[in-house]
């Protein structure tokens, strides 16, 4: 999970023309929907945004952050759609149909807060708390990784994010044998960081490259 900024990406004119008293999302059109995900692609391009994975490999749908059923009336709210992966072992699926019980309110909004903040990627593909976090920033931080379902032990997405790492990681510890400095670190690979930042699992990528493992 990474922060996204949509301050920048005005709403579709096509959602203006819906209310949740009068039309459900059944009633948005393909042609409407493909608007959506084109606005959510100049925020998000083409990644996830709970995962980071790629939506070309992993399919794609248009998902609501606090689920449509039970926010009706933030069916067509701008602010309340984001683009997912289509799996249901994670993300939005696994948040709708997968996670049990949950409040809203204890997941992390990757359009309000710094993501960040709360997770470190590892050079083994999982994700982790942060330490020094107060006790009610921890137990959102694991209550957003368990109904996103971002770190199965030995998951799919661990492993996908373990091979999108692993060459940086082999670079990173080169780096550390040759004597550099995290901070040398980060100087020596800030071509490297900029070329990726686009790539799915980004956020891991510059974990391994400017953390120590």
């Amino acid at each position: 999970m990474r922060k996204l900024d949509r301050t920048n990406i005005p709403a579709p004119n096509c959602l203006a023309q819906y209310n949740h008293g009068q039309q459900t999302w059944a009633d948005v059109g393909p042609a409407e929907k493909q608007s959506i995900r084109l606005h959510l692609e100049q925020m998000q391009g083409k990644r996830c945004a709970y995962c980071e994975g790629s939506l070309d490999a992993l399919g794609n749908h248009v998902e609501h952050f606090r689920p449509k059923g039970q926010h009706p009336h933030l069916t067509f709210d701008w602010g309340n759609l984001y683009w997912s992966c289509d799996r249901h072992d994670s993300c939005g699926h696994h948040k709708d149909n997968g996670a049990g019980a949950y409040n809203v309110d204890d997941l992390i909004d990757p359009c309000c807060e710094e993501p960040e903040r709360y997770f470190r990627f590892r050079s083994d593909g999982t994700i982790s708390v942060r330490s020094g976090l107060s006790p009610y920033d921890e137990r959102r931080a694991r209550e957003t990784i368990r109904v996103f379902s971002l770190d199965a032990e030995w998951g799919r997405l661990r492993r996908m994010r373990k091979e999108a790492v692993i060459g940086y990681v082999i670079s990173a510890n080169e780096a550390l044998d040759a004597g550099y400095t995290p901070d040398e670190i980060k100087d020596l690979f800030a071509d490297e960081l900029e070329a990726t930042a686009s790539l799915p699992f980004s956020t891991a990528i510059r974990h391994v490259l400017t953390e120590s493992a």
